[in-house]
């Protein structure tokens, strides 16, 4: 079975390392950011989202256009547009780039942020509209005739797309969230569950039961895999250039008034402060200090080596059952080039060669 990669887009330049400047929007860093994934061998590209953000459908119309051959995912919080809406946008977008958009839904695991744009349910609430969301987008998606519906949170008369999806039956939908909540709604509408890089256990076990759970509805359902690959040409530059990210994050941090992250309400950012508990380094590679600085926040965990090194990381999560892995980097466009070099061809090299030779242990 082969991988995927995908990469994240922003709209200027920043990380934990790079603070932004300017404006919120650079044209030319986003239009040089898409092509640079797309030159470098992804798949796919993720637009995040918070709710200060840039609007994540004019973002990814913008990148497409320079782009021919590269997909893109888009950030999407159900209970902000409505889903007759939100179904109509996203099959449009889908025409508009030729059926290279997925949607990857985020309920929102931060009651602050939510509530920005107006939102007050609580956690397990905003999972609940989850629920009823996607089942009106994918059935707006699908549907030859209008239908009425009254739902919970949701009600209309007569709802209907002239715009159908490109890709049948319908978008791509990837999934967020590692709560028990969570992890009930994405067994019943998610094609592909995405992890933040939690260590081989954690991973092990959220695999399990989100398999368990779709395997309730007679679904299947894909995995993804989060990381922040910290690459040099040997084991102790890369060690060392992560010790200069550490410091540097820190840095910037303090002179922002910040001090070491508080979690954020989200399971999956628990989960990734419990990696580590135990130190900085859990299993080969993965390196857990940054995502412990900032409160476990967005996916923060590191794999830290040679090409090489990170490539065998990385099928250790191919073998528990991961195809995707989306990697970003600290130097978000220098490294996104920097990974096309060596990184992701040799890491699928390596699956081709597991997968001829029958040696993908079963997950």
């Amino acid at each position: 079975m082969s991988v995927d990669f995908f990469g994240m887009i922003y709209t200027q330049k920043q990380s934990e390392i790079h603070p932004a400047e300017g404006g919120p929007i650079d044209r030319d860093y986003v239009r040089d950011f898409a092509l640079a994934h797309e030159n470098a061998g992804f798949d796919r590209i993720l637009y995040p989202l918070h709710s200060t953000t840039p609007d994540g459908f004019l973002t990814l119309a913008y990148a497409a256009s320079f782009t021919k051959r590269i997909h893109f995912l888009l950030a999407h919080r159900p209970g902000f547009i409505a889903p007759t809406l939100a179904a109509r946008k996203l099959a449009t977008l889908d025409h508009f780039t030729g059926g290279r958009v997925a949607v990857h839904i985020i309920s929102g695991g931060d009651d602050v942020d939510q509530r920005r744009d107006g939102d007050f349910l609580d956690h397990d609430e905003r999972y609940a509209r989850t629920d009823e969301y996607l089942e009106i987008v994918r059935r707006i998606w699908t549907s030859d005739a209008p239908f009425d519906h009254k739902g919970r949170y949701y009600q209309f008369e007569g709802g209907y797309s002239e715009v159908k999806p490109v890709q049948k039956p319908y978008l791509p939908i990837f999934f967020g969230g590692s709560s028990e909540a969570a992890i009930q709604v994405a067994g019943k509408h998610a094609d592909a569950f995405a992890l933040w890089g939690e260590n081989l256990a954690q991973t092990r076990d959220t695999i399990a039961r989100v398999r368990a759970e779709a395997a309730r509805h007679g679904r299947d359902i894909r995995f993804s895999v989060s990381f922040r690959p910290i690459l040099a040409d040997t084991e102790a530059a890369a060690w060392e250039r992560a010790g200069h990210i550490l410091n540097e994050t820190r840095r910037l941090r303090a002179g922002q008034g910040l001090g070491q992250g508080s979690p954020l309400q989200s399971e999956g950012a628990r989960r990734l402060l419990a990696a580590a508990t135990d130190g900085d380094r859990a299993d080969k590679r993965l390196w857990t200090a940054i995502a412990r600085e900032t409160g476990g926040r967005s996916n923060s965990t590191a794999l830290v080596g040679t090409p090489e090194q990170v490539a065998e990381a990385l099928l250790d999560y191919y073998d528990l059952g991961v195809t995707t892995f989306l990697i970003r980097g600290f130097d978000p466009l220098e490294d996104a080039i920097d990974y096309g070099r060596k990184l992701i061809p040799l890491t699928r090299e390596l699956v081709a060669e597991r997968d001829a030779r029958g040696l993908r242990k079963a997950g």
